[in-house]
């Protein structure tokens, strides 16, 4: 049997935790251990129980959705954390993600696409909704110095391409596929761009692709 992917359900309405819970479950593949009404709470239940993911509302009182993954990823690098948002909270989310949040979901999602979004963050995909992207790529984009980021770290056209595919949140698979390349070369590329930038993962790419204006 396919081992059972933990999570934690973090929100400070009750309604809104029951619901995810009982809709979750209903996944096969999915055990959910606990359920926390803010980050704090989270993290101590980070020490608690096994986790490997963590589905976290940004705005909550006490201890937000930022300062609730900085706790946790600082402690936990290899739990996965999953932002819930809405399209307020722009500035949350480059926030949470700068701390090592997997990407983020829109509230009112529909329940298979925040399943798909666990499971594509669980095995390593930055996970962005389609609409919110946009719209923070066309703010990044008023302060747009792509060109010049782009000379500065010595960046192939490829590697331009394969960074904003990152950014929209495609698997290695997906990005091959878009341009006509194996996986394998995608992977070689992405260590490349990795070492290139100095920076640790592809949650990070997709943020230096937001800041830059390259996610055009």
């Amino acid at each position: 049997m396919e081992k059972k992917i933990n999570i934690i359900i973090v929100d400070d309405e009750k309604l809104i935790r029951e619901g995810l819970k009982i809709i979750l479950s209903s996944f096969e593949d999915i055990e959910v251990v606990a359920l926390c009404e803010n980050g704090e709470e989270a993290y101590k239940s980070c020490k608690e129980h096994v986790v490997d993911l963590v589905l976290m509302d940004i705005r909550m009182p006490k201890c937000d959705g930022v300062l609730g993954t900085r706790l946790i990823k600082e402690t936990f690098k290899e739990i996965k954390v999953l932002i819930l948002t809405t399209f307020n909270d722009r500035e949350y989310i480059h926030e949470a993600m700068k701390f090592g949040a997997s990407g983020y979901l829109l509230k009112d999602s529909s329940y298979d696409v925040i399943y798909e979004g666990i499971k594509a963050a669980i095995i390593g995909n930055v996970v962005v909704h389609p609409e919110v992207a946009s719209v923070m790529m066309v703010e990044e984009v008023k302060k747009d110095n792509s060109e010049q980021v782009i000379e500065q770290y010595n960046l192939t056209e490829k590697e331009v391409s394969i960074i904003r595919e990152i950014a929209n949140g495609l698997s290695n698979k997906e990005i091959g596929e878009k341009l006509f390349l194996s996986e394998g070369t995608i992977k070689n590329n992405i260590s490349n761009i990795l070492s290139k930038l100095e920076l640790r993962d592809r949650t990070q790419i997709a943020i230096f692709a937001f800041k830059s204006g390259i996610s055009k």
